[in-house]
């Protein structure tokens, strides 16, 4: 019995050196977030004098499923969201012992782009959900079966921007944008294809009727070739958009920010993507960003509370602070003052 309670408190002493022997902070998530993330971690080392977070860009979606997998030191501390977190993630928090800090960090706006001298795209949501939408309604007999009544869908036929919409350009309808596991992907659907679906009476009825279904209709991208997963690598996009000036690109303002001699964007609803558009809220294609935090390695993983302080910071985002150097939307004064309380008192978020 005193081998064994030998070996148990050897097994602590183990357990807590290894708990407290990291002291670089591991970042995970969202490849919109990751800049932001990177220059926070930047400014951190150089006022602490502490190592530099490791942060990797893993798509908002891997970065929940590392985050949430467990509490263990081992585990990632903080995870960026293009997207808020999802009932069925925080569960997974929940059930791996998980606590998770929410930090809203300010806003983003979605580009469709392409290479700085090919033609200007004037787009609208509708003209996006019929360019890229799996199935869409079969516009030359009327969107209704007119014997059963239901909504009538057929297979995507649009080949051509033109196509969709006769002011648009005769150039072949090629997109690159997020996998499913992207925040920006989650955001398109939402902002984008839900929207421009409704532009249609008998989708906008089916959304109260069966929100399931009207779901699986607005959200379902074409597989056919046209709409491309182009991965997490946005720095990927913008190469292939200057090797084929006809394609287009889905990605992050700020990533358009940092590539504007490459690449423009398109106006949605006459309406430029520009940060003075975005922050005014005039430009429809935008989304709140997020860092999550795990309590459990508060006190455990050096630093947190201290990037928590810089992150939370006038200077970093500030309406002048350095991340909107970066093109991150600053929230508005009230916001932040919010969002800082609730990040510096260290509240676990219990639900959405």
């Amino acid at each position: 019995m005193k081998k064994l309670s030998m070996a148990i408190a050897a097994g602590l002493l183990v357990a807590t050196g290894a708990a407290q022997a990291r002291d670089n902070i591991s970042i995970v998530g969202s490849s919109t977030v990751y800049p932001f993330s990177a220059v926070v971690a930047e400014n951190y080392a150089k006022k602490t004098g502490n190592p530099a977070p490791k942060v990797e860009s893993t798509g908002t979606g891997g970065g929940m499923k590392l985050f949430c997998e467990g509490a263990s030191v081992e585990t990632a501390d903080m995870t960026g969201a293009s997207r808020r977190i999802k009932e069925s993630e925080l569960a997974d928090c929940k059930k791996n012992g998980v606590s998770p800090i929410e930090i809203k960090i300010g806003y983003d706006g979605i580009a469709i782009a392409n290479a700085k001298d090919a033609e200007t795209y004037k787009l609208t949501r509708k003209d996006l959900f019929l360019a890229l939408a799996k199935e869409v309604p079969d516009t030359t007999g009327g969107n209704m079966d007119a014997v059963t009544g239901n909504l009538k869908l057929i297979p995507n036929p649009y080949k051509t921007w033109k196509e969709v919409n006769a002011e648009l350009p005769d150039t072949p309808i090629e997109v690159l944008g997020p996998p499913p596991t992207s925040g920006t992907r989650d955001a398109f659907v939402e902002l984008v294809m839900h929207t421009g679906c409704k532009e249609f009476p008998a989708i906008k009825k089916l959304e109260k009727e069966d929100e399931k279904k009207f779901k699986a209709v607005c959200g379902n991208m074409r597989e056919d070739g046209k709409y491309i997963e182009a991965g997490e690598n946005d720095n990927l996009i913008v190469q292939k958009l200057q090797a084929n000036p006809k394609a287009v690109g889905i990605f992050g303002f700020s990533f358009l920010e940092q590539n504007a001699d490459k690449v423009k964007g398109s106006s949605i609803e006459g309406v430029d993507i520009t940060f003075e558009n975005i922050a005014a809220g005039k430009y429809s294609v935008s989304r709140p960003l997020y860092l999550y935090v795990k309590k459990e390695h508060v006190g455990t993983v050096k630093g947190i509370e201290e990037f928590v302080m810089e992150l939370t910071s006038d200077a970093a985002w500030g309406d002048t602070g350095y991340l909107a150097e970066k093109g991150m939307i600053p929230m508005p004064a009230t916001e932040r003052a919010a969002n800082s309380d609730a990040a510096k008192s260290l509240k676990v978020l219990e639900s959405l």
